[in-house]
C-alpha cells in the first residue's frame, strides 16, 4: 500500500474534533492510571525475571494498596520479527511467554499491560508493528489476557515520524500553491484566485514569493510549539457562481516530499453539508517545490452565489487517528466486555489533544522524558530537571501545565511521559516536586525505577506513597491544576507556553469535598525568597466556576502541607507572609474551609 486508507467515515475528520464526541470503540471514562512501566528502568533489557520481581515488589511495599496496580512491559519484549505473521515473545527474555506473565501479575491481584506500535516497526526497529495485523494481533492480546496497551508511533509510514523516511512529509502536507481556477459551464469567465487572496487560517502555513506554503499542521514532538490554539492551516477562497450546478476547479501547484510541502491536497465545499471532501489524494509529482504546473480540473459541487471552498491537508492527525481507532476496535471487537486502558504514545506529534479523547485514555504531549534510560545491570539511567528539549521534567511540565483545557474524566489525560523518580541525576527535592507536579496536572503515575532499590519508608518510597499526593492525582473531580500566578511577566500565566524556568509559578487544583490544592514551584537554580500573595478571590477569579462552592466566601481556611502533615488556619494570603523555596523546591497544600 502506497497511501493511508481511505476515510470515509467523517467522525475520523478534522472537522469533527471539536464535537465532543467520542469514537464507539472509545471505552469508559477513569481516572489517570497508576502503575509500573519497564522503559524508563531496564529499556528493551526487560525480562520475564525482573517482570515478576516488580509485581512482587509492588505488592510487597503496599503500592498496589495505593493505586500502583498496572504491569507493563515496553519495548523490547517481542521477537524482532512476526512467526507465521504472530508476536512472539522474545525466548531468551521471556520464555514462558506472554500469558504466563499475564497469569503470574493477575495472580498477585494486580493489572497486565503491553506495548505495541502502530507503525512497521516499534521504537527498537523489531518489525513486528501492528499495521496490517490489527485483528491477528488483538486476537493473540485477548489470549494474553491484557489489561492496558500502550501503543508507540515510530516508523509510521504515513508522517516523517522519528525513526520513518522523511520524505513521508509527503502525506502530511499540501503541495506549494499558487492559484486556483474555477470553471462552469455557466460561468462566463473563469474565476481565477491568486494566492494573495483569500484567507490563511491558524498559524502554519504563510505566503511566500508569491505562492502558498507550508499547508499543513505543526509537528508537535519537540518542545518548540505551544499546544494552545490552532495549530494547522488552511487556504479559504471565496467564489460567487451564477447557479447551482457542477463546477470544475484547478490549482497551479508544485510539490515536494520535505517538512511543509507535500503532495496531498484536500479540497472541501463548506456549503456541502454532508461534509464530504471534493477531493482527498495526491496530486502527481512535479520536478521540484518551485515548478508550478496546473491539476487536472477536479469535480467540485456549488450553489448560486457566494461559496466557501477550503484547501488544506489535514491528514497528519487524521490518519493518525484512524490508525490508533483500528487497533483499538479490533480490540473491542474481540474483547467487546472488557475495557483495556489504552495510552496513546505519539510524542505530541499530531496535536493529540485534539483528537485523543475519541480513542485514548491518555496522550503523550511530547517526546521521551529520558534517552538515558536503564539497565537490567543495575544501570538507573539518568535524569534531568531542565534541558533545551524534551528530556527533563520541567521540559514536560512547561507544556502540560497549560493544558488543563483539554483532561477530564469525559475526556482522558494529558501524558507527560513516566517519572524518573529514583534515576540518576535527580535530588531528592526535584524528585518531591516532579511528584507533585504530576499529580496537580492529574496525568499517569507510571514509576520508571528499578523497585527492588526501594524499601519502606527510605527517601524514594516517602515520595512514590505519599497519600496525600496520589489523592489529588486520583481525585474523583478529575480537574487539572491551573497555573494561576508566575514570577515570569506574560499575559495569561494559564494559556502563555513558558520554557524560561527562572521562575517561580503557582497552580491552582479544585478537589471533591469542597477543598483546594494548591502548589508553588520554584523552577530555578536558585532559591525564592519573595513576598507571593496568594488569596481565595484571585483563586476564584481564575478558576472560574471550578471554585469550590463550600470555600466561596470562607473568612478562614485550614491547610495541611502534603509533606510535613503541619496543619494550620490561615486567613488572607495562603503562603504567608514570606515565601522561600530552595532551588527546584515546591511547597504543595491542601487546603479546606475552617471549622
Amino acid at each position: 500500500m502506497d497511501r493511508p486508507a481511505g476515510i470515509t467515515d467523517n467522525r475520523y475528520r478534522f472537522d469533527a474534533f471539536s464535537d465532543g464526541k467520542r469514537l464507539p470503540c472509545r471505552g469508559k471514562s477513569r481516572l489517570p492510571v497508576m502503575g509500573w512501566n519497564s522503559w524508563n528502568a531496564y529499556g528493551s533489557g526487560n525480562t520475564e525475571e525482573l517482570t515478576k520481581a516488580m509485581a512482587e515488589k509492588l505488592v510487597e511495599l503496599g503500592l498496589d494498596k495505593l493505586g500502583y496496580r498496572y504491569v507493563v512491559l515496553d519495548d523490547g519484549c517481542y521477537k524482532p520479527e512476526r512467526v507465521d505473521g504472530k508476536l512472539v515473545s522474545e525466548e531468551v527474555k521471556f520464555p514462558s511467554g506472554f500469558r504466563h506473565m499475564s497469569d503470574f501479575i493477575h495472580a498477585k491481584g494486580l493489572l497486565f499491560g503491553m506495548y505495541n506500535d502502530i507503525g512497521s516497526k516499534l521504537c527498537s526497529g523489531a518489525s513486528v508493528g501492528t499495521h496490517g495485523y490489527e485483528k491477528a494481533d488483538a486476537a493473540l492480546y485477548k489470549e494474553w489476557d491484557i489489561d492496558f496497551i500502550k501503543v508507540d508511533n515510530c516508523y509510521y509510514m504515513w508522517d516523517n515520524a522519528t525513526f520513518s523516511d522523511p520524505e513521508n512529509a509527503k502525506y502530511v502536507f499540501t503541495p506549494n500553491i499558487r492559484s486556483a481556477v474555477i470553471r462552469g459551464e455557466n460561468l462566463k469567465e473563469e474565476i481565477t484566485v491568486s494566492s494573495d487572496e483569500g484567507e490563511l487560517t491558524g498559524t502554519r502555513a504563510s505566503r511566500k514569493d508569491g505562492y502558498i506554503t507550508y499547508l499543513g499542521s505543526y509537528d508537535g514532538t519537540s518542545p518548540e510549539r505551544t499546544p494552545i490554539g490552532l495549530q494547522s492551516s488552511e487556504w479559504v477562497i471565496c467564489v460567487d457562481v451564477p447557479s447551482d450546478g457542477n463546477y470544475r476547479i484547478a490549482v497551479l501547484y508544485a510539490s515536494g516530499k520535505e517538512e511543509g510541502i507535500g503532495q496531498w491536497l484536500q479540497i472541501r465545499s463548506e456549503e456541502d453539508t454532508t461534509g464530504v471532501l471534493t477531493y482527498d489524494d495526491f496530486l502527481p509529482e512535479t520536478s521540484t517545490p518551485t515548478d508550478f504546473v496546473w491539476s487536472k480540473d477536479i469535480p467540485i459541487r456549488l450553489h448560486a452565489g457566494k461559496n466557501t471552498i477550503r484547501l488544506m491537508n489535514h491528514r497528519r492527525q487524521e490518519n493518525t487517528l484512524t490508525s490508533y481507532a483500528t487497533i483499538l476496535e479490533a480490540l473491542r471487537e474481540v474483547m467487546p466486555k472488557k475495557d483495556i486502558v489504552f495510552s496513546i504514545c505519539e510524542w505530541g506529534k499530531t496535536m493529540p489533544s485534539d483528537w485523543g479523547y475519541k480513542v485514548g485514555d491518555s496522550w503523550r504531549i511530547l517526546n521521551d522524558i529520558t534517552f538515558d534510560v536503564g539497565s537490567a545491570e543495575g544501570d538507573p539511567g539518568t535524569g534531568k530537571w531542565e534541558d533545551p528539549y524534551t528530556n527533563s521534567i520541567t521540559s514536560q511540565y512547561n507544556k502540560c501545565v497549560i493544558m488543563d483545557e483539554f483532561a477530564g474524566p469525559d475526556k482522558g489525560w494529558n501524558d507527560p511521559d513516566m517519572m524518573m523518580i529514583g534515576m540518576n541525576g535527580l535530588t531528592d527535592t526535584m524528585n518531591r516536586t516532579h511528584m507533585s507536579m504530576w499529580c496537580m496536572m492529574n496525568v499517569p503515575l507510571m514509576l520508571g525505577l528499578d523497585l527492588r532499590k526501594v524499601e519502606k519508608d527510605d527517601a524514594i518510597y516517602s515520595i512514590i506513597a505519599n497519600k496525600d499526593l496520589i489523592s489529588i492525582d486520583q481525585d474523583p473531580l478529575g480537574i487539572q491544576a491551573k497555573r494561576i500566578w508566575t514570577t515570569y511577566d506574560c499575559s495569561d500565566p494559564s494559556k502563555e507556553y513558558i520554557r524560561d524556568n527562572h521562575r517561580a509559578d503557582v497552580l491552582a487544583k479544585p478537589l471533591s469535598g469542597g477543598r483546594l490544592a494548591i502548589a508553588v514551584y520554584n523552577l530555578s537554580d536558585e532559591i525564592i525568597e519573595e513576598d507571593i500573595h496568594i488569596d481565595l478571590d484571585l483563586i476564584a477569579e481564575k478558576l472560574g466556576s471550578a471554585f469550590p462552592e463550600e470555600l466561596k466566601g470562607a473568612k478562614a481556611v485550614r491547610e495541611r502541607n502534603v509533606w510535613t502533615g503541619e496543619e494550620s488556619e490561615v486567613s488572607g494570603n495562603l503562603l504567608g507572609d514570606l515565601l522561600v523555596l530552595d532551588p527546584h523546591g515546591n511547597m504543595t497544600l491542601i487546603i479546606e474551609k475552617a471549622g
